[in-house]
């Protein structure tokens, strides 16, 4: 029996339950009392996961924004950011993305064993490229970060990768934050894709709290005990 991270997976949706519409602008689906919620989080855990799609579409930096915060960390002796992982399954992932040029915490590139050598060209010594099987086996990538001494794992989209986390019944917990809108864009993103989830109606999560926050409202729910070893 090994000790896996506990996972958190955190998402932004409208009330139809879209990520993002298909337009080139980025959806703002939050307000500023919930990204500093989000910055809390993001503190209190050891490393954030999105996936490669996230780091094309959106270039987030996933950084530890009060300044409070980040000395905070490095007063209980950690980074002031956290550790920025990604899966990928080609490897095209580009160097100059702020995922990889920003914060001085550790970066971790996940990808099938085919395409690690794509993906340390692409990176060089910017991250470290870790082959996780072919297809990625999630369950491998949380025992290596547990070796790594993540005990507490962010999970922040997009899409793909809430899925998998999500029908691997990997989720321990998921803060879902609904916007007071709708986006009915059939081409956009959605929070889940199609599959097959451990949470269905005959085994529904645990609501544990609610939050409203000016319009948006955040939904906390939890998978239940015991969910974190396996």
């Amino acid at each position: 029996m090994t000790q896996r991270p506990y996972v958190l997976l955190s998402v932004a949706m409208s009330i139809d339950g879209y990520l993002d519409d298909s337009t080139d602008t980025r959806l703002m689906l939050s307000n500023e009392a919930d990204f500093d919620r989000v910055d809390e989080a993001r503190a209190s855990v050891d490393a954030i996961l999105v996936g490669a799609g996230t780091i094309r579409r959106d270039n987030p930096q996933l950084l530890i924004r009060s300044a409070a915060r980040q000395q905070q960390r490095v007063g209980r002796g950690r980074t002031a950011h956290p550790m920025k992982v990604t899966l990928t399954g080609s490897g095209d992932l580009d160097g100059a993305a702020r995922f990889f040029t920003s914060g001085d915490s550790e970066k971790l590139v996940y990808t099938r064993d085919a395409a690690v050598p794509a993906a340390r060209n692409a990176l060089g010594s910017r991250a470290a490229v870790i082959a996780a099987g072919d297809p990625i086996d999630l369950m491998a990538v949380l025992d290596d970060l547990a070796t790594r001494k993540v005990e507490r794992l962010m999970v922040e989209g997009g899409s793909a990768v809430h899925t998998q986390f999500l029908s691997a019944g990997l989720v321990d917990e998921i803060h879902l934050v609904i916007a007071p809108f709708f986006i009915g864009d059939h081409a956009g993103v959605r929070f889940v894709r199609p599959g097959r989830f451990p949470h269905g109606p005959e085994r529904p999560l645990t609501l544990a709290e609610t939050r409203q926050m000016g319009d948006v409202v955040l939904l906390r729910y939890l998978a239940g005990p015991g969910s974190g070893a396996r």
